[in-house]
């Protein structure tokens, strides 16, 4: 396997500045689209995109359906960091799967950056035709920053709500799943996702920046992204014109979404610390509608993307790099509701000492996650947080690349929360 990365380092232009090679990590997880199953045993080849043909690596998945994280040739960092630079900041792979019992799914592009752990998630259908079927594809197109695509048609950032009989909502809640309509809204071809609200916001801000950017800027972006996801919901923006999606993938009409695509942990770690926040403007009940272009090729009235990336270098907050596009009155406000969760974040972490009703109902969504997970050990459930706990809460944080601290704070209540309700259900809707 060494000897195909070195030739591929040797043949891919730009992976090598100043003779030094230029790497990213990768990690494929693999799970069944039927419940909420990791499937252990699969087969994953990765070849780069430039020469399909030629595996450079083979890996095997873990009882928890991961591969383990591989080392793979990328361009020069200084590549996602400069909006002038012509050359393609992140190196492209394909990845084969495949696993005794289901269709064969193969992703093509898959992006990865210099220094950041890639997270390319798969999923697979339980075969239900006759066996050798070709495989499912998954492609994934050009980034947003590199590629050209249509550009946001402008919009009010606060809509319009008469009363016209319909239920408006009263209050900000944050949905389990949005359903993605992949193209623009005229499109009746175009098939409907529904995606979780994390996993959707987590896809978006991987299409639409770059997570080599300073951290105040992917926070600042991805509260862009989720406002502007959320007032799409809260003001039923498309059912009240009759289509029966929340929102399109259409750059357009909303935000790039590429079904199937691979995430950043960088990204997924901070939207999972902020994903219930939006934008609000004082007396102004609806998430701000917040517009927001690249900057370079395409200017409009929001949020430079480029130009936040600037602002972060220069060591402004996320906030102050908001209120610098939209105004000192914009703040960062948090939704009074999270569906699907059986219960709401304590408000403070749990740990070794803690005790009570929220730690006898976080021993209990675990022991359930670990019969799909077998590597997350059981405990006994009596409420009481020790070290048994502790290591059970270590190995999930490991599992869903969390920081593994041990603790259950807000970041990992959540994704307790969310994969026991994943694997508690039959099925997942829409898939």
């Amino acid at each position: 396997m060494s000897k195909n990365i070195a030739d591929l380092t040797a043949t891919q232009e730009g992976n090598a500045e100043n003779g030094v090679q230029n790497t990213g990590t990768l990690q494929i997880s693999v799970i069944s689209s039927v419940a909420y199953i990791p499937i252990a045993g699969a087969t994953v080849v990765i070849s780069y995109t430039g020469d399909p043909e030629t595996p450079i690596a083979t890996l095997t998945t873990d009882s928890s359906g991961e591969t383990e994280v591989i080392t793979l040739p990328t361009p020069p960092l200084s590549y996602s960091l400069d909006p002038e630079s012509l050359q393609q900041p992140y190196s492209e792979y394909n990845i084969l799967v495949t696993a005794e019992g289901y269709e064969p799914v193969y992703v093509t592009g898959s992006e990865m950056f210099e220094g950041e752990l890639s997270l390319q998630p798969i999923r697979m259908n339980p075969i239900e035709m006759e066996p050798g079927r070709e495989e499912k594809r998954v492609p994934i197109p050009v980034h947003t920053l590199f590629g050209d695509y249509p550009p946001k048609i402008p919009e009010d950032e606060i809509k319009p709500m008469g009363e016209t009989g319909e239920i408006v909502l009263s209050r900000v809640v944050i949905p389990e799943y949005v359903i993605v309509h992949d193209g623009v809204p005229s499109d009746s071809s175009a098939p409907n996702y529904w995606v979780r609200y994390k996993d959707y916001i987590k896809n978006v801000a991987s299409c639409e920046i770059y997570s080599t950017w300073p951290e105040a800027a992917l926070y600042a972006n991805i509260l862009v992204i989720m406002s502007f996801t959320l007032n799409r919901v809260y003001t039923e923006w498309y059912r009240n014109q009759g289509y029966n999606f929340t929102i399109t993938s259409s750059t357009a009409y909303d935000q790039k979404w590429v079904y199937g695509r691979n995430t950043f942990q960088n990204i997924d770690f901070l939207v999972d610390s902020i994903f219930a926040n939006f934008l609000s403007r004082p007396g102004v009940r609806q998430p701000i509608f917040t517009s927001y272009c690249d900057g370079q090729r395409v200017t409009c009235s929001g949020l430079s993307q480029w130009g936040s990336k600037y602002l972060g270098d220069q060591g402004y907050s996320a906030i102050e790099i908001i209120r610098y596009y939209y105004g000192n009155d914009m703040y960062i406000n948090t939704a009074d509701v999270i569906s699907g969760v059986p219960s709401s974040w304590p408000g403070y972490s749990l740990t070794v000492g803690s005790s009570g009703e929220k730690v006898l109902q976080l021993q209990n969504q675990l022991n359930r996650i670990a019969r799909n997970y077998p590597a997350i050990p059981v405990i006994t459930a009596d409420g009481i947080y020790g070290p048994l706990t502790a290591g059970a809460v270590r190995t999930f944080q490991g599992i869903f690349n969390l920081p593994q601290t041990g603790v259950v704070d807000y970041p990992t209540w959540y994704e307790i929360s969310d994969i026991y309700v994943g694997v508690s259900r039959i099925a997942e809707p829409g898939q």
